[in-house]
Parts: C-alpha cells; sequence; structure tokens
C-alpha cells in the first residue's frame, strides 16, 4: 500500500538557487532564426524548377552562377544552425532533466529531435560550397548533371525539420503534463511542434522548413526571457 511519503512521479532534488545561465536558450535563439534565413535563402534558389532550365542539366548549371549570393548565405546559416542546434540540445535536455520527473525520457527525446535537424543542417549545406566553386570556375570542369542534383539538393535537404517537431512534442508534454517547463512554452511547442512533426511525417514533409525553424527560435526565446524557473549554469 503506498505510504503518505510516496511520489509516483518524483522529480529531481538535485536544483540549486546558482543563478541560471541562458547561453544555450540564447544559441536556441540563434539557431531558429539561422534556420529561417537558410530556408529563405534556399527557396529563392530555383534552378532546376524554372521552366525555361528545367529538365536541361546544362542550363541548370548555368542558372545556378546566378545564385552564387543565395548558395553561400544557404552554407553560411545552415552550418551555424548546425553548430547553435547541438548547444541548444544539450542545454534543453539538462533543463528538462532538472524540472522533470526522475528517469524521464523526455529531455532525451528532445535532445535528439534537434540533433536530426543539425546533421540534415550539415547534409543541406554539404555541396554549396562545392557548387559555388564549379560554377565561378574559367575552365568547364563542373558536370552538369551533378548541379543538377546540387539543384534539387538545395531546395530539398535543408527542409528537412521534422526533428523539430519530435523536440516540440516532448518539451509538450514535459511542461503540460510533468510542470518541468512554463506552461506557454508547452502550448507554444504542442501547436508548432505538432504541426511541424504532421508536416515533416508527411509526403509533404517540406512544409516542417516552413515552421521548424520558428518553433526553434521561439523555444530559444521562450527559455531565455519567459523561464523563471531555469536551472544550473554552465
Amino acid at each position: 500500500m503506498p505510504t503518505a511519503t510516496e511520489n509516483p512521479s518524483p522529480v529531481r532534488s538535485d536544483r540549486t538557487g546558482a543563478p541560471a545561465s541562458r547561453l544555450w536558450s540564447y544559441s536556441g535563439a540563434a539557431a531558429g532564426l539561422a534556420g529561417i534565413v537558410a530556408v529563405q535563402a534556399s527557396l529563392q534558389i530555383d534552378a532546376v524548377y524554372d521552366e525555361k532550365s528545367a529538365g536541361d542539366a546544362q542550363r541548370i548549371a548555368d542558372r545556378l552562377g546566378d545564385f552564387v549570393p543565395q548558395l553561400l548565405v544557404l552554407h553560411t546559416t545552415l552550418m551555424a544552425a548546425t553548430v547553435l542546434m547541438l548547444v541548444f540540445a544539450a542545454g534543453l535536455r539538462r533543463r528538462l532533466h532538472a524540472q522533470g520527473p526522475v528517469g524521464s525520457l523526455l529531455p532525451d527525446v528532445a535532445a535528439f529531435g534537434l540533433v536530426l535537424v543539425s546533421v540534415a543542417g550539415l547534409m543541406g549545406a554539404g555541396f554549396s560550397t562545392e557548387i559555388v566553386f564549379g560554377v565561378t570556375a574559367d575552365d568547364d570542369t563542373l558536370d552538369p548533371e551533378f548541379a543538377a542534383v546540387v539543384g534539387h539538393w538545395v531546395g530539398t535537404i535543408p527542409w528537412l525539420w521534422v526533428g523539430a517537431g519530435v523536440t516540440g512534442v516532448a518539451v509538450a508534454v514535459a511542461a503540460l503534463r510533468h510542470a518541468a517547463a512554463p506552461r506557454w512554452i508547452g502550448w507554444v511547442a504542442a501547436v508548432l511542434g505538432g504541426i511541424t512533426l504532421l508536416f515533416g511525417m508527411s509526403p509533404l514533409e517540406y512544409m516542417a522548413g516552413f515552421t521548424g525553424p520558428v518553433l526553434v527560435m521561439v523555444l530559444g526565446l521562450g527559455f531565455a526571457f519567459g523561464d523563471r524557473t531555469a536551472l544550473g549554469s554552465d
């Protein structure tokens, strides 16, 4: 028989009164902003989708030369988001772990979702510099078929933000069910995270690129400025 002192959903007792460092949450806000810029840059690189060049590898290669600034912005912002996302993932895991139930999987799931986004960003930026050097070279060493592949690559991989949806749902459950984060953050995470996850799991998976970065930015800002119970220090 349970006694009055038993707690069916215990929380961690290793909380301290030390001022909370918000570096990890600022990293999340910056990662989300970088993701928004990257998606917008990708949206402008339409060499493979333009009616005049679609299906013609050589024309696609020539057309990509007009998007060197966008390709450089895409590379820079994706790589920034890739690195910052890892800091945010680690901080978010620690934050939920400190305030949530002992042994809960939610902090790990929330962090792993962001790691997935980080990996997608790393892959999305993988060909960007090579294609920039290729289209700006004076010789004709750039393979047009490769350029066509890259045109599709930069128009798809940077949009794979389904991991952010996983993170949002995990944060929502942690906040609304276990009070591991402010409830308003939980509701925002539930709405944006749910939409992002549904988009990412559906044939409209690239739509997650519109909502995922916004979710990450809002979570970062929320934990930076709207979370008075954040614990620990860096």
